[in-house]
């Protein structure tokens, strides 16, 4: 077989790939540490007057970043140390953890979408300059996937619908309504805790099947 046939069914091959429907091409995932995010006010009382968090390393969605700082963050069973400050700082602080992590801290937070922290759990946040007490913030985030409004119209899904994805890792599973969050500043992708991975074996890389629950068009 000669080099121009060859090469030709190579960009038949890349061609086909591109044309398959998204659902075959799969969702990736990402594994989310404990980590926290702060708004101005809190990030100064725990840093310092006007301090500016410092990025070390641009996240997957566009404009997000880990940040160099570190709290500690404590509940009446005990504490845990260098949870990651993520930026850029947000009009409320939220402390998202595993359940692994509540039972340590002795605190049981809710099952919630980021950002849905009303009558969550308390938890007391320690800087370098300062602690806070928060009466709520501290959850336990929901599996979901970010996707652009293309990605939504090609899977056929949209903002704050509830899918089940499938995973084929090492040990095979099935993660149920996970939420789709829909944006133009997002990028596809499935977040799931450290819990969740260590489960089915899951890291970083992986990717995981969108199935639309029946009777939903």
């Amino acid at each position: 077989m000669n080099e121009n046939v060859i090469q030709s069914i190579v960009e038949e091959v890349v061609s086909q790939f591109s044309k398959q429907p998204p659902a075959e091409k799969g969702i990736p995932l990402a594994v989310s540490a404990r980590h926290c995010h702060l708004s101005r006010r809190d990030l100064e009382a725990l840093f310092g007057s006007g301090y500016e968090l410092t990025p070390i390393k641009a996240l997957s969605q566009p404009g997000q970043f880990a940040a160099q700082e570190t709290v500690m963050i404590a509940g009446p069973r005990g504490g845990i140390e260098n949870v990651r400050v993520l930026g850029p700082a947000r009009n409320l602080t939220q402390v998202e953890v595993s359940k692994t992590d509540s039972i340590k801290l002795g605190l049981q937070p809710p099952l919630r979408k980021s950002g849905d922290i009303k009558g969550s759990s308390p938890v007391t946040i320690i800087g370098p300059k300062g602690s806070i007490y928060l009466q709520e913030g501290l959850i336990i985030a929901q599996a979901h996937v970010h996707m652009s409004p293309a990605d939504a119209a090609a899977f056929h899904v949209s903002d704050g619908e509830y899918v089940r994805i499938t995973v084929e890792s090492g040990r095979a599973l099935s993660f149920e309504n996970v939420l789709i969050r829909v944006s133009p500043d997002y990028r596809l992708e499935m977040h799931l805790d450290t819990d969740e991975a260590n489960a089915g074996f899951i890291a970083t890389g992986a990717t995981g099947k969108l199935i639309k629950y029946a009777g939903l068009a």
